[in-house]
């Protein structure tokens, strides 16, 4: 038991400093990793499903995390604050979708062999449903938009939704890619000679 919450408070660490180290930059630079949000709360959900309590917990600390963070960009680094409007406020259904989608997942479905296609449609899925509840959300009430169509908000932002959905899909790869190496290791180490004997 002890192992499973040194790695579920490991897996917590890991996520709050991916936001900690992407959350200032939308698309990265050329010294900067692009933002990870939207892998962060998938795999928020995916990866600490069986700790349900805790899972609900370290959500809403990232959710903290992101605030705090980009009251501080705004405030201190002088960050456009063009996306501080009363559709901020709709990133917690956002962030809560992805989160919901990884848990279900989890709950549902292994992180290895056939599942990993699986994995790769729920995030990719997920993701696309987070931009374009962030999206609709920011173009409701955001008031920027008021002589804007719709369809012409719809085709501004849609050169941004394959990067957005893309960026959340190599963050989640990476994650599973490092899940499956350290898997490998432990497995090698707990096998010694004398089980082959």
């Amino acid at each position: 038991m002890k192992l499973f919450q040194d790695r579920m408070w490991v897996i917590a660490a890991g996520l709050i400093l991916a936001i900690a180290a992407t959350r200032f930059h939308h698309f990265g630079s050329a010294v900067s990793l692009p933002d990870a949000s939207y892998a962060v709360f998938f795999l928020c959900g995916l990866y600490l499903a069986r700790f349900a309590r805790a899972s609900k917990v370290v959500f809403f600390a990232l959710l903290l995390e992101t605030v705090l963070v980009d009251y501080y960009a705004t405030s201190v680094q002088g960050i456009s604050d063009y996306c501080m409007t009363p559709a901020y406020w709709f990133l917690i259904p956002t962030y809560g979708s992805l989160w919901f989608a990884g848990r279900w997942f989890a709950l549902r479905h292994s992180v290895e062999g056939k599942g990993l296609i699986g994995l790769a449609v729920t995030a990719g899925a997920a993701a696309s449903f987070a931009f374009l509840l962030s999206s609709g959300s920011f173009y409701l009430l955001s008031g920027h938009f008021n002589d804007m169509t719709a369809t012409e908000y719809a085709a501004s932002v849609a050169q941004y939704y394959v990067w957005y959905v893309s960026v959340s899909l190599l963050y989640v790869s990476c994650a599973v890619a490092i899940h499956m190496a350290f898997n490998i290791i432990r497995n090698k180490s707990a096998f010694s000679p004398s089980d082959a004997a």
